[in-house]
């Protein structure tokens, strides 16, 4: 399996009060499977898609956790993540702790309050497929204040940056791991300001996407399955999307490449 640079996405985690109903929900709208090497355990989930893991579904253990899609950011080094974290102004919430011989976790925020956990791999390194309809597709954190968020990601993981605002028409940094070209080949995630018109209790956070064929269809689909739409579906340079939320309360988003077609088999 490919190891992730640092700071790339590399898992995502699905935290939920009710995990079978996640179950049935994300397994069909995104067509997921469960078992094998999927297998449940102490309430954790893998969740796959034509054989290869493609995120994690957890029963939340207390009810006081936030229902959401936790991101994991990959790094070499979870320890050391962490002290950069406390020195550029973050938080660490949790510190690095051993998930049982699979690799090292720790739950952080960034100046601006968006959570996400490190992951530093043993044996699982992450998402065995992307981009492909039904599997990870992107990330961007969503910020109310981008001059301290930005700094911080550039401090602490090196990201290159592009500026996208004139193409997108809205407030938008584009992240490429330390050393590589920003470029669509290298971009790994990005920074989005919250709007004034946003809710003063909608926290910033991280949205994770999914690959769909239709993104439309996939509207569709999570209304039928009890989930709401917040925004779309509408098109961008990039594809159509949507930001929904699932039927439990948890965010994530969808999007449709261009021309997008099958997966293949091999790959």
């Amino acid at each position: 399996m490919a190891r992730f640079p640092e700071g790339a996405p590399c898992w995502a985690v699905a935290m939920l009060p009710d995990l079978e109903a996640g179950k049935r929900f994300y397994g069909e709208l995104l067509g997921w499977s469960y078992g094998g090497s999927g297998e449940e355990r102490h309430g954790y989930t893998t969740a796959t898609l034509g054989g290869r893991v493609v995120a994690g579904l957890l029963a939340k253990p207390d009810g006081r956790m936030p229902t959401d899609w936790a991101l994991h950011l990959a790094t070499e080094d979870a320890q050391a993540c962490a002290r950069r974290i406390r020195e550029a102004g973050g938080q660490v919430i949790m510190d690095p702790f051993p998930v049982g011989d699979v690799g090292r976790t720790a739950v952080a925020a960034d100046p601006g309050g968006a959570v996400f956990q490190l992951w530093e791999s043993t044996s699982m390194p992450g998402f065995e497929i992307t981009g492909r309809p039904g599997a990870y597709a992107w990330a961007e954190v969503h910020t109310r204040d981008k001059e301290a968020v930005d700094a911080f990601y550039r401090e602490v993981f090196g990201f290159g940056t592009e500026d996208l605002s004139g193409t997108l028409g809205q407030d938008f940094l584009v992240w490429a791991p330390a050393g590589e070209p920003v470029d669509d080949a290298h971009a790994i995630g990005g920074r989005a300001v919250l709007e004034e018109s946003a809710p003063e209790e909608l926290p910033a956070h991280f949205l994770t996407y999914f690959a769909v064929r239709n993104c439309d269809e996939a509207v569709q689909v999570t209304a039928r399955l009890g989930g709401r739409t917040l925004i779309g579906p509408q098109d961008t340079p990039y594809g159509r999307v949507a930001s929904l939320v699932d039927n439990q309360g948890a965010y994530f988003a969808v999007i449709a490449e261009p021309d997008e077609g099958e997966p293949d088999e091999g790959e």
